[in-house]
């Protein structure tokens, strides 16, 4: 694992878009089916990275909190399963649903999702406005594997938040840090 942060995506650019595996539903779904009506939420992780683990169940909370405020939720994994079978889709699934996804966990098995987005690590969040343009990105929240912060998704839920109230949602924003994405050579 090498420790890595996010690249921060420029503010105010438009979502990438893409079709890719659900490994939940079996189906084919395409940011378009899963936007939001106020916002949605893009996230790369992955199963066995120890960053997205320590935060997982927030992650779910906060998918929870907001999906009924019209802000819609898209999980990705972009690892290499050759390489890292632990992240393969069939686990994949397994996974979504012993964290009880509510959000679909797509299988981006050419890599080029996440280099559309610039995705560097698990977890990289991405949080997308009603016409599709970034306006948050970088990390859930302070906590990290034995850092002693507590896991409270607060920075995601403040822009979150300012986005349903129509707020002006602050860019200084921290990168996410996490494991690197496991690329494809």
């Amino acid at each position: 694992m090498a420790l890595t942060e996010s690249n921060m995506m420029p503010l105010g650019t438009v979502a990438p878009s893409f079709t890719l595996y659900d490994t939940i539903t079996g189906k084919e779904l395409s940011f378009a089916d899963r936007r939001g009506q106020k916002g949605t939420v893009v996230m790369f992780i992955c199963n066995h990275c120890p960053y997205v683990i320590h935060i997982q169940d927030e992650v779910v909370k906060i998918s929870h909190e907001f999906s009924d405020q019209g802000i819609d939720f898209i999980a990705i994994s972009s690892n290499d399963v050759d390489k890292y079978p632990l992240d393969s889709p069939e686990l994949m699934k397994i996974h979504a649903e012993k964290y009880g996804f509510n959000f679909p966990y797509l299988y981006d098995e050419s890599q080029e999702v996440a280099k559309s987005y610039k995705a560097a690590c698990t977890p990289d969040f991405y949080l997308f406005d009603e016409n599709d343009v970034c306006v948050y990105r970088g990390r859930m929240d302070a906590s990290t594997p034995g850092n002693g912060i507590p896991v409270t998704g607060e920075d995601l839920r403040n822009a979150l938040s300012q986005l349903i109230n129509l707020e002006e949602i602050n860019e200084k924003q921290a990168p996410s840090m996490g494991c690197n994405i496991k690329w494809k050579r």
